[in-house]
């Protein structure tokens, strides 16, 4: 890149040799060989530049790649707490939008910067050495293009981040749309959801373009500052050479390296605005990174717990919502093996169990023991890979059936998939497939019936051999057929594991070792089917005659 400072000293080289006036280093050497010298510089600068920019890419490409992986790893690493309090469409966005613009910060910009201060660097050595008398004309303008570069930098820099946060916003709209369009298009939204999305374009677009004018401004300045000082150079180099004080070659050269030095600090102006705005997606980026993570080790030869869960004057309350108890003063048992069942109304607080026992969460206050241990003192690893959930609304990968059954252990082999795929009754509709094990189920499983997603996320559990198995509203969602293929496959889960069941429908918890009913987040009845439908007036009894009075 240096090589492009000695353009302007050949060139005004061969107009003083034109004009009769032969530099002592030419050695007496005419205009052919300044013309040779000329070429073979452009050659070097050419060759020089394509090896530049190749590397700038590479090393872009190569450091942004390791920063997404970085960005992402971390990202799955981080508590569910925080999945809470982000949406998915602004995660998203920073993984996007915002580490592209730091890879064009690292595979262009970077390169550009340096170019132009290397340029400016030697332009302004090689001024100083033509003339110090016209240099110093150029001189006087830099402060003031240097102070108005900084004061505009700042104010891009920060209109750039909120630029960013409007385009993660429109990024939110249309992940929630898309992820939800059968909502969408049953209730007639697309009008509205179209102009959701096109009101948070025209944010972001407003965003984008007040920090336009500030760069647009700082551009016009100092391009205005820089050739208005060419302007004067160019007079006052025209006196001196009237004088004598200066050589045709010598204006030539001073003329071309001050618009070399001018365009790079015009240049220097869009570089600085580009700067700021990488600047302000790589603070939202580390804001991410900075985000405390959780330590998961999952080991599939990790140590079985016998499945022994106790909450012990257990309370919780939401990070997000501290003044709210959720679970109040919660005493609950389960001893290896047992079936226990979680009813009661919605809101009382049974998924909130579920979110303790596999420590998405940690209590409030008062105790969760596993195997007489408190929870807290394991690690998360142990405690997930003993514990395995079937939820009421399965997600599958966009990938095959085996693909998805194996997303229970990874690594499992052909003959594991197989037999957990019979044992939850799966292989009876995965070999009517023609593509067997292979057939793809689309995004979110779409090409799979819910009674079918039920069996691949039973099939998950049955891979993951658990101790303790948590099923949240497993088969609700379901009709009679899918139900009982469903209940089936639960059965034989079920068999030698500690459960947590958690039902609306109490007919499925009547065979429970043992039930609690949760209201307003405390424990207010606990026994048998037949103990808790014996009391007059319990809520159990209530809600059982609801049930089955209709």
């Amino acid at each position: 890149m240096s090589f492009g400072v000695l353009f302007p000293l050949l060139v005004g080289t061969m107009v003083d040799v034109a004009a009769g006036v032969v530099p002592a280093w030419l050695g007496g050497r005419g205009l052919k060989s300044v013309a040779l010298l000329l070429v073979a510089t452009l050659l070097v600068q050419s060759v020089l530049s394509f090896f530049s920019s190749y590397v700038y890419h590479r090393v872009g490409e190569v450091g942004v790649g390791r920063l997404r992986k970085d960005v992402f790893e971390h990202l799955m690493a981080l508590p569910m707490r925080f999945f809470n309090e982000h949406r998915v469409g602004e995660l998203a966005s920073r993984l996007s939008s915002d580490l592209m613009q730091i890879q064009d910060l690292l595979s262009f910009t970077v390169g550009q910067a340096i170019r132009q201060c290397m340029l400016l660097v030697g332009g302004m050595a090689a001024i100083f050495i033509t003339s110090w008398r016209l240099s110093l004309v150029m001189a006087c303008s830099f402060p003031v293009l240097v102070a108005a570069a900084a004061m505009f930098g700042r104010s891009v820099r920060r209109m750039s981040r909120d630029a960013n946060d409007r385009l993660a916003a429109t990024g939110v709209i249309a992940v929630e749309s898309l992820q939800a369009i059968a909502a969408v298009k049953s209730f007639g939204n697309e009008g509205y959801e179209s102009n959701r999305f096109s009101k948070s374009v025209d944010h972001y677009i407003e965003a984008v373009l007040k920090s336009a004018v500030r760069r647009a401004a700082l551009i016009s300045f100092i391009i205005a500052g820089v050739f208005g000082s060419i302007v004067l150079v160019l007079w006052y180099g025209a006196e001196l050479l009237q004088s004598g004080e200066l050589t045709h070659g010598e204006l030539t050269r001073f003329l071309l390296y001050t618009t070399f030095i001018g365009g790079s600090v015009a240049s220097a102006a869009e570089v600085v605005g580009t700067i700021n705005k990488s600047l302000g997606a790589a603070s939202r980026v580390m804001a991410l990174k900075d985000e405390v993570a959780e330590v998961v080790t999952v080991d599939m030869n990790a140590p079985r717990l016998t499945g022994a869960v106790t909450f012990k004057d257990l309370t919780f309350a939401y990070p997000s919502r501290p003044e709210l108890r959720v679970l109040d003063g919660i005493n609950l048992e389960a001893r290896p093996g047992e079936r226990i069942a979680l009813v009661g109304p919605s809101g009382a607080g049974k998924s909130t169990v579920v979110s303790l026992l596999l420590r998405f969460y940690e209590p409030t206050s008062g105790g969760l023991m596993l195997d007489g241990v408190c929870a807290a003192d394991l690690s998360l690893g142990l405690v997930r890979t003993n514990v395995a959930l079937v939820p009421q609304d399965v997600v599958l990968f966009g990938g095959s059936i085996r693909e998805n059954i194996a997303y229970g252990k990874t690594g499992a082999s052909e003959a594991e998939i197989v037999r957990a795929a019979q044992l939850s009754c799966c292989e009876e509709f995965i070999l009517r497939f023609p593509e067997g094990y292979d057939t793809l189920v689309g995004e979110r499983g779409v090409q799979l019936s819910g009674g079918q997603r039920q069996r691949v996320a039973i099939a998950r559990a049955f891979l993951r051999d658990p101790a303790i198995l948590i099923l949240d509203e497993a088969t609700s969602a379901l009709d009679s057929e899918s139900e009982r293929h469903v209940q089936q496959a639960l059965e034989k889960l079920l068999k030698g594991r500690t459960s947590f069941v958690i039902a609306h429908r109490l007919s499925t918890v009547r065979a429970a070792d043992r039930i609690y009913v949760l209201e307003q987040g405390r424990v207010s009845e606990s026994g048998r089917h037949e103990e808790l439908i014996a009391r007059l007036g319990g809520t159990y009894r209530k809600l059982c005659e609801l049930q089955f009075t209709r």
